[in-house]
């Protein structure tokens, strides 16, 4: 413990302002005021330095930024809108027409017209072909004269889920059954493009949600993931995005999601090596506060097997 001079606590009075002191008309404490509330014998106390760490933290309490917010790069704008600085989450979890992506310029194909499709893909075969001659190939030899056409083709279809919004797939599918026990869709294939590398990711997806007596039919979960996987993703997210979608379309007591897949960017480069999965969850509700229900999940799909 350090001891500090009077005045040192003096100052600390006027700047923290303790409700239980009396003012003067200028609104400042009086010498006996600041006495009274601060007697001089025996007064030991440490004091910190108000750092930058500090104020980050109270910045971060004050603003809520710790919270999931919603990225307003989802939000329509007109074109040409300037958008006011400010903090942008890199990857929102979810929003009302299911295309939570930080890029914009994503909803576009959702509603675009042939002669833009046409010329979407027109100038992805471009591309195509350049990054051919940039590896020393010629695209007009005969093994790569379709090569641009077939790859831009690929390309939209292992993406379309940027193409599809949650509520088409719902379509009302959701049924009141009055049914409050768990429901889980084991073994869901998925196939997903890496944002990182654009190599694919590919494994399995487990989906369990305890409903409030209201149930969505089965394919819809799979179809779910799917969409979510259609798009240039990493694991991490495209666990989440399925999780709350489903949160939000059911409002059940409870979600868990779980995905094992293998990534090839760690296997056919960087680190090379073909042996490992990763494992990502998300659990809501009360799979997050209950561990009996967490673990029962974990259990029936096979993660807690030894």
């Amino acid at each position: 413990m350090v001891s500090q001079s009077k005045k040192q606590l003096l100052d600390m009075a006027s700047v923290l302002g303790s409700s239980n002191t009396s003012t003067n008309s200028a609104g400042k404490r009086t010498d006996i005021e600041r006495d009274e509330a601060f007697p001089a014998e025996d007064v030991s106390i440490v004091v910190e330095p108000l750092t930058n760490r500090h104020v980050n933290a109270l910045e971060k309490h004050r603003n809520g930024l710790g919270k999931v917010a919603r990225d307003r790069r989802d939000k329509p704008v007109a074109k040409g809108t300037k958008l006011p600085p400010g903090r942008q989450a890199p990857s929102p979890v979810f929003d009302i027409d299911g295309l939570s992506r930080p890029s914009r310029g994503t909803h576009n194909r959702i509603d675009e017209e042939p002669a833009q499709a046409e010329a979407r893909s027109e100038k992805m075969r471009g591309a195509v072909r350049t990054l051919l001659e940039c590896l020393g190939e010629d695209p007009g030899r005969e093994g790569l004269l379709a090569t641009p056409s077939r790859y831009a083709n690929a390309l939209l279809f292992l993406t379309n889920g940027y193409q599809v919004n949650v509520n088409d797939i719902v379509n009302n599918a959701l049924f009141y059954e009055g049914h409050n026990e768990m429901v889980i869709v084991k073994g869901i294939d998925i196939y997903s493009l890496c944002e990182h590398h654009l190599l694919p990711f590919t494994g399995k997806m487990h989906i369990g949600y305890i409903p409030s007596e209201i149930v969505i039919g089965l394919s819809k979960l799979s179809r779910i993931a799917e969409m979510f996987s259609r798009r240039l993703q990493i694991q991490e997210r495209l666990t989440r995005q399925v999780a709350h979608a489903i949160m939000e379309i059911l409002n059940p007591q409870g979600v868990a999601v779980v995905m094992e897949s293998c990534h090839m960017c760690m296997v056919m480069r960087g680190v090379e090596k073909t042996s490992t999965t990763t494992i990502t969850s998300c659990v809501l509700g009360c799979f997050e506060k209950n561990n009996k229900a967490r673990n029962e999940f974990m259990s029936l799909v096979g993660v807690n097997k030894t």
